[in-house]
């Protein structure tokens, strides 16, 4: 990619991540090999990737989520950096998908039954105030109730999505930083994509998008473009229907 293209010998997509600044990675000191080949130059010492090669791989990536989407499969959407903390929220629950922002709690994957355990609790506690079950307890105790529920809320809320089982695959913002996930991922057998800048190992990723994965416009982009891939494939999903069962039959 020539970044001194018009806009009119781009296509949509490269140009609507060269506006959000995705083309820029981080300082040549910072790069990991993996990367090199997705890079089109450097500009004053920091990288710049090759949104051509860029578009290639969230095609890729794209193709993969919707075909998630279509088989009902689900997709859990990990965001450690504060800046992408309402971003992921949003996209997520946009879509009904699990997700998981803030600090990621290890064993989430490897030690899922463990996981499951806080998960339900939560579930349980929160069914419990809205149907007023608490009632017949102290006023006190309620209080220490409303923060418990508040503490599991904010360490599981998002995982309320995954059910009873892990997710098929995970969509991680950085994947450096979130690096103890992707380990538990491969351990799993479970596959990923990944927002990865310069300095990610890409090696290790399934469907890597490389491309700045620290300003929110470019984040935003990223995970929105994957958000929609997923929800296009739901909309193709055959529709469940819940076997009936006859009560009272011979």
């Amino acid at each position: 990619m020539n970044i001194t293209e018009t806009k009119n010998e781009r296509s949509e997509a490269v140009d609507s991540m060269f506006g959000a600044g995705a083309h820029f990675g981080l300082p040549k000191a910072r790069r990991h090999p993996s990367v090199k080949k997705y890079l089109y130059g450097l500009k004053q010492k920091t990288d710049i990737f090759d949104l051509e090669k860029t578009e290639l791989l969230l095609n890729q990536a794209k193709a993969f989520a919707k075909k998630l989407g279509s088989e009902r499969k689900k997709l859990l959407f990990i965001a450690g950096k504060p800046e992408s903390h309402r971003i992921v929220k949003n996209a997520a629950e946009r879509i009904n998908a699990p997700y998981c922002i803030g600090r990621w709690i290890g064993g989430s994957l490897t030690n899922f039954a463990e996981i499951k355990k806080r998960v339900n609790k939560l579930k349980k506690l929160t069914e419990d105030r809205e149907s007023g079950s608490l009632a017949k307890y102290t006023k006190l105790e309620r209080l220490y109730i409303d923060r418990e529920i508040e503490k599991l809320q904010k360490m599981y809320g998002g995982l309320l999505g995954l059910g009873d089982k892990l997710p098929e695959a995970l969509f991680v913002v950085d994947s450096r930083r979130e690096a103890i996930a992707v380990e538990e991922a491969h351990v799993k057998k479970i596959p990923v994509i990944s927002l990865a800048n310069s300095d990610c190992d890409v090696s290790m990723i399934d469907y890597p998008i490389v491309a700045n994965d620290s300003a929110r416009k470019s984040i935003e982009y990223f995970v929105n473009e994957i958000a929609e891939a997923y929800e296009e494939g739901l909309s193709t999903a055959p529709v469940v229907v819940a076997p009936k069962t006859n009560i009272g039959s011979r």
